[in-house]
């Protein structure tokens, strides 16, 4: 198929998919059959659309055509009269809507905060709104947490049971009940932001906007602030991370190209979040962005600071690794292939491209130009885009 009807199914699903997902969740409370109905409305619409074409508010048309077949589906059932009266009556999703002030008139949110109950671990909050507001196949969502698919799969299947044996209600809980959903709504939208950081952009934007709405729902909390603050300091330099659709390091990155506007916002929100006195991970990292940020020149970046602040947070392995990277800078590109020669030996990134990466920069400054190579081919075959892998072939035809 080709024409505009493609790009536009791609438009719609990359920006209507959350939105019809949890408005189906709300009016029909149920999570396979809402994903189902939703995926049938985008099958719908690509067979009609290219002969009645692209209705002036795909959303709309969609929202209407998954409550339509999820409607027929519960009336062949002939055993759910109560959800068909509720569904016949529900409005319709253009409708204007009457909040009560404490509630967010937003079903992406809402359903955010449903995922991240506290009666579900914390990766499987993540996992389950990534899978229900983006779309994220199963696969890319194992990809984003280093965990095997059927791993992953297990994870959303006994999630999506426990809402339902555990009738966990579909809204944003009371203003005294929000903080212990925190982590798991931050930890979603960061992930959903870094989800739009590699492609998709529309991602990265709704992250940002649903991190501002929450940053106004609980001003007494300094990490939603921080959160906001990291992710507007990372999106500043959107448009200087590629040229022609390649890589460009962030030392190489031509730094006119970034948006100085949304850097001072940046920084002026992480100042707001510090103000609190409770450093919290997203406010460190923020700190960090804000040291690459704020340097005029690469060789300006202040790198001590930035080991300092690693240090502040937990060592996970990915912080390791990142960390490492800082103390090269530093101590010179030995001290940091000790520390990533010790994540290699723990195979806690053993499916992870950046570390076989980083260690090829490393092994290359050093002059160890064959185990540089090998490293590179490593890298390569574990690289998810073919950015990356252009990326890498380069710098291996380079050593």
């Amino acid at each position: 198929m080709t024409g505009p009807v493609p790009a536009a199914l791609a438009t719609a699903f990359r920006t209507e998919w959350g939105k019809v997902v949890a408005t189906l969740i709300r009016v029909i409370g149920d999570w396979d059959l809402a994903e189902e109905c939703a995926q049938e409305a985008f099958t719908r619409a690509a067979a009609r659309w290219p002969l009645d074409g692209v209705p002036d508010r795909p959303g709309a048309w969609l929202t209407t055509t998954a409550r339509n077949a999820a409607l027929d589906r519960i009336r062949r059932t002939g055993a759910e009269a109560n959800r068909l009266r509720e569904l016949a009556t529900v409005e319709h999703p253009a409708e204007p809507r009457t909040e009560d002030p404490d509630v967010v008139p937003d079903d992406r949110l809402r359903l955010m905060f449903t995922c991240c109950h506290p009666a579900l671990p914390l990766e499987a909050q993540v996992a389950l709104t990534l899978r229900t507001l983006t779309g994220l196949t199963t696969p890319r969502i194992a990809d984003a947490f280093l965990v095997g698919e059927p791993t992953m799969a297990q994870r959303l299947v006994r999630a999506k049971r426990k809402i339902r044996a555990a009738r966990i209600p579909y809204r944003v809980p009371p203003r005294h009940l929000l903080a212990e959903r925190t982590a798991g709504v931050l930890g979603v939208l960061y992930l959903l932001f870094n989800e739009g950081y590699s492609g998709r952009e529309n991602l990265s934007h709704e992250a940002i906007r649903l991190a501002r709405v929450l940053a106004e729902l609980m001003p007494g909390e300094p990490e939603p602030l921080g959160l906001l603050a990291l992710m507007l300091l990372h999106d500043s330099r959107r448009a200087a991370r590629q040229d022609g659709g390649e890589l460009i390091t962030l030392a190489d990155q031509d730094r006119a190209k970034w948006d100085h506007e949304q850097i001072d916002e940046g920084v002026t929100t992480l100042n707001r979040a510090v103000e609190h006195n409770r450093l919290g991970p997203y406010q460190v990292q923020a700190a960090i962005a804000a040291c690459h940020a704020t340097a005029a020149r690469a060789e300006d970046t202040d790198w001590r600071r930035i080991v300092r602040l690693y240090g502040l947070l937990d060592p996970s392995p990915v912080v390791e690794l990142n960390r490492a990277v800082a103390v090269a800078e530093v101590d010179g590109p030995h001290a940091g292939l000790a520390i990533l020669d010790g994540l290699r030996d723990s195979q806690k990134l053993a499916n992870y491209h950046l570390l076989p990466a980083t260690r090829a920069e490393f092994l290359r400054s050093l002059g160890r130009t064959a185990d540089a190579q090998t490293a590179y081919r490593e890298a390569l075959a574990l690289a998810p885009t073919e950015a990356e892998r252009r990326f890498l072939t380069a710098r291996l035809t380079e050593t």
